[in-house]
């Protein structure tokens, strides 16, 4: 079975300076009465099926399939609601953890968050200086919470 351990921090911008030009992402979801979620992701000309479990802890089951891009963008017009997670991801290696920095556009523009992949929940990481609160726990920061509840409409 396909595991997903993450945490997931909000980016300080003060500090945080993108390494390059990273990938446009376009993803949109499927959801499901039971809390799973099933996403459609494109990424450059790749397409991906994701399906995702229920979050316990920082841990949920995971399973991701290639699928032709053709196929990604006729299931992300015809299956998933609006609107769609836009972003620019930025992927930096910081000790032996890769971190992805997403740059959210549209209708979450202004909302930049780091997550990174643990083998297990009480693994030790290096938070970089670019790193600001953590909020794994926070449902409202997972991509499919955002998709129906865009950054832009929050109330601070």
């Amino acid at each position: 079975m396909g595991i997903e351990i993450e945490r997931k921090f909000l980016v300080n911008l003060d500090k945080w300076f993108p390494p390059d030009n990273g990938l446009v992402y376009r993803q949109g979801y499927i959801y499901t009465i039971s809390g799973n979620t099933v996403r459609i992701r494109i990424v450059g000309e790749q397409g991906y099926l994701t399906l995702k479990g229920k979050t316990k802890g920082q841990t949920r089951s995971e399973f991701e399939y290639s699928i032709p891009v053709e196929e990604a963008e006729e299931m992300l017009q015809t299956l998933c609601d609006r609107p769609f997670i836009e972003k620019i991801r930025y992927k930096i290696l910081v000790g032996n953890l890769t971190w992805e920095v997403d740059e959210f556009l549209g209708e979450n523009k202004g909302l930049t968050m780091a997550e990174v992949e643990l083998t297990e929940e009480n693994q030790d990481i290096i938070l970089p200086e670019w790193i600001g609160e953590e909020v794994t726990d926070d449902l409202r920061y997972y991509n499919s919470y955002l998709a129906n509840n865009p950054f832009s409409q929050w109330r601070t």
